[in-house]
């Protein structure tokens, strides 16, 4: 039999890293809403920018800003089952804080700031889809048909914001001189959060959650036995 201290130990940490989980996908899905919602309620102002950084530049610049630290922060503190989660982690961390002080240019001119901007912005949404695509997925020796839903939901969202991004360059390459003020690059990115907020929901055991039953997994010999979501 586990000792019941070590258990309830591995067991707090398991509910902290789901609740982390949740943390990070909430804030990224409602970001670009609150943005949104904000600037028009608040501060009068227009509602939808060309793109969700564009909100560096306005009444909700601390609110911007903030979200992409308190994400940069979890990313900093989650601790997966392997230095790849680890490391990753710490790659999307840096890539988020990069995102938010160096600014894409107010009015779209060309600048380092701009430059550095974008590739923080890229990183961060690669090293997030890598999460989805990769580490998420991985299987167990015996995976529940509930992990199997999970993984495939995992592959969507990584699928999405991968696509996102080659939207985006796209649009920049070949349409963006002619229509500068569309709000179509500020969708495609809320379209990238909202997957990037639902693989780490589901991650979190907020979408298709294992029906574990701790009894059960306290009966086992190793507290590291029970599941992770």
């Amino acid at each position: 039999m586990v000792n019941m201290e070590t258990y309830d130990k591995h067991l707090n940490q398991t509910c902290s890293h789901l609740a982390l989980r949740k943390a990070v996908g909430w804030i990224a899905i409602l970001l670009p809403f609150t943005l949104m919602a904000g600037e028009s309620l608040l501060f009068r102002g227009n509602k939808i920018l060309f793109s969700i950084s564009q909100y560096y530049y306005s009444g909700m610049r601390d609110v911007f800003v903030g979200a992409l630290c308190a994400i940069a922060l979890f990313l900093f503190y989650y601790r997966g089952h392997d230095s790849w989660d680890n490391w990753l982690g710490n790659i999307a961390g840096f890539a988020a804080l990069g995102t938010a002080f160096f600014p894409t240019p107010e009015h779209g001119e060309s600048s380092w700031l701009g430059v550095v901007h974008f590739i923080c912005a890229s990183c961060f949404f690669l090293t997030l889809a890598g999460f989805s695509l990769f580490l998420f997925t991985r299987k167990d020796t015996h995976p529940t048909r509930e992990k199997l839903k999970r993984n495939k939901i995992h592959v969507v969202c990584g699928s999405c914001m991968i696509a996102s991004m080659i939207v985006i360059v796209i649009y920049f390459n070949f349409f963006h001189a002619g229509n500068p003020k569309s709000g179509f690059i500020f969708w495609t990115e809320t379209f990238a959060l909202v997957a990037f907020g639902i693989s780490w929901l589901t991650k979190g055991g907020t979408i298709c959650p294992d029906k574990n039953i701790p009894d059960a997994s306290f009966n086992s010999q190793n507290p590291s036995d029970i599941e992770k979501p």
